[in-house]
């Protein structure tokens, strides 16, 4: 078997994603034609179920990295099949990340797919597999973001504008935040293959606490402003004023 093979049942795109991915393109529907009587709604629908989806493409890009890399365990485990249940952890995965959303804007995935380190060589190969998830945020954000910066707003209804900038907010935080080196996020992933042993074994038992520790700084008002300074710097170099992904934030807490 070659470090790129899986069984065709491996690869089969799961029923739950198709939902979700479903979910999203009917609330986007509804907020392009005007049919959602309550837009606020339709833009926490439409918000939450994209997330949620670039959660799973997130975990997809570790795990077809992975595979390439040398760990032909992932299709086993479920994971080329787009399927957020079969994460290693689905709390992280995706219930924290859907409530950082609801409770601060905050775009931040979780951690999940448990890849066989063992199986692969090379200090890069596990770079890049820690680089992979985050790198899909920022084509994900570039993807959101895309109508502003190519200037091509005409036409695009004005919830579906909201929703849109407000979703590019939530991939630039997810980027910018697992891009950071700290324990048990991405950006401390890409840097860890290149650590001596002692300080890998130091930094070890902090990882399962670097995502909450993140979060709960986040809420220091001083690092707040820093931070939401530096993301609107980032979508404003994309054409997204402030004041649009204000009211998109806005539109999502409808309650």
């Amino acid at each position: 078997m070659t470090t790129t093979a899986a069984r065709p049942g491996e690869r089969t795109i799961s029923p739950v994603f198709l939902g979700i991915l479903a979910v999203t393109l009917v609330a986007g529907w509804a907020l392009w034609t005007g049919f959602a009587e309550q837009p606020g709604v339709a833009v926490f629908l439409f918000v939450t179920a994209a997330w949620v989806v670039s959660l799973c493409l997130h975990e997809y890009a570790h795990a077809r990295t992975a595979l390439h890399s040398g760990d032909i365990t992932v299709g086993a485990k479920g994971y080329l099949t787009l399927n957020p249940m079969k994460y290693t952890h689905a709390l992280l995965s995706v219930v924290l990340p859907v409530l950082f959303v609801i409770m601060g804007g905050i775009g931040l995935p979780g951690g999940a797919v448990f890849i066989e380190r063992g199986r692969i060589r090379g200090r890069w190969r596990h770079s890049l597999i820690s680089a992979a998830g985050p790198l899909t945020n920022v084509l994900f954000a570039a993807a959101c973001t895309a109508p502003f910066w190519l200037d091509a707003l005409d036409g695009v209804p004005p919830d579906f504008r909201y929703a849109l900038a407000f979703l590019g907010l939530l991939q630039v935080t997810a980027a910018i935040l697992n891009f950071l080196p700290v324990p048990g996020l991405d950006g401390y992933g890409v840097i860890e293959p290149w650590l001596s042993h002692g300080v890998r074994r130091q930094v070890e038992p902090f990882a399962p606490f670097g995502l909450l520790f993140v979060f709960a700084l986040l809420w220091v008002p001083e690092v707040n402003s820093v931070f939401f300074g530096l993301v609107d710097t980032v979508l404003g170099g994309l054409g997204v004023d402030p004041a649009v992904t204000a009211r998109g934030w806005s539109l999502y807490r409808f309650w």
